[in-house]
């Protein structure tokens, strides 16, 4: 098995988003979507998560790919923002088949492995499964990172 060098990316690290810097130098952004999973805004930290949930709506994002030398310098960075080493972790990189127009792709992911935070006050599912619809979410102003 081909191990991928795309990422799908479903809230702030989407092109335009405040920590799209993170996502570095790809060759190629697609819109995507994952099914069974589902997107959750969470308040006050203002950022998405995402679960597993069979049958739940698709989650819309972006695909984004890599050279495999661009995935292997820019890797890390998604990992330490996405809290992959904390204690307990914040994300969990995994693989995942999202669709695109073109068709199924291998691609990863980060899930939020925090499951008691989703029982407390300030997670909201997002039915749309759209993070850009997100109400008051935090937008950089143009030219801001």
């Amino acid at each position: 098995m081909t191990v991928p060098t795309c990422v799908f990316v479903y809230g702030t690290l989407m092109p335009g988003e405040r920590n799209s810097a993170v996502a570095g130098v790809y060759r190629r952004a697609e819109a995507a979507r994952l099914p069974d999973h589902l997107l959750l805004d969470l308040r006050p930290e203002g950022y998405p998560a995402l679960v597993a949930r069979p049958g739940a709506e698709p989650v819309h994002g972006v695909l984004l790919h890599y050279t495999p030398e661009e995935w292997a310098s820019v890797c890390p960075q998604l990992d330490r923002l996405e809290g992959t080493d904390e204690t307990p972790p914040l994300y969990r990189r995994v693989q995942v088949q999202v669709e695109t127009d073109a068709g199924m792709r291998q691609a990863w992911v980060y899930l939020y492995a925090r499951p008691e935070r989703m029982r407390q006050p300030g997670c909201t599912p997002l039915p749309t499964g759209c993070w850009t619809a997100a109400p008051d979410r935090f937008t950089p102003e143009p030219g801001q990172p």
